[in-house]
């Protein structure tokens, strides 16, 4: 089964390469660079899962969270945190803000893959 996954991320290098990755598993990937076009994404076509940078420019993942959970319809999609900043608090401050659930970078890709399935039911294509 084909996932299609919204991909927020700001650093082209990082974007690039979970695109791949996701793509090389089968699944559909639009990406974006910041936090206001995940939204507007996310509103012209509703994906089975995002995957959301915390830190970016224009709009941050939080507040890109923020948006999407006030507009959306159909029950909530599940959205992964990214961040490089795994400090103590930071994972229950993504959970309480309405991130779904929270993976740290660099990317552990295997443990990704698993988070995916988990959240979403469906297995990728391997």
């Amino acid at each position: 089964m084909s996932l299609f996954i919204l991909v927020a991320e700001d650093q082209p290098d990082n974007r690039e390469i979970l695109v791949r990755r996701l793509e090389r598993q089968g699944c559909t990937v639009h990406a974006v660079e910041n936090g206001a076009e995940a939204v507007a994404a996310f509103a012209a076509r509703r994906p089975d899962l995002v995957l959301m940078d915390l830190a970016m420019p224009i709009m941050g993942g939080a507040e890109a969270v923020r948006a999407i959970r006030a507009g959306e319809s159909g029950g909530p999609a599940p959205i992964v945190a990214l961040t490089a900043h795994a400090m103590d608090g930071v994972k229950e401050e993504c959970l309480a803000g309405g991130f779904t659930a929270f993976a740290t970078k660099p990317v552990d890709f295997p443990a990704l893959m698993t988070l995916i399935r988990g959240l979403t039911g469906a297995a990728p294509a391997a």
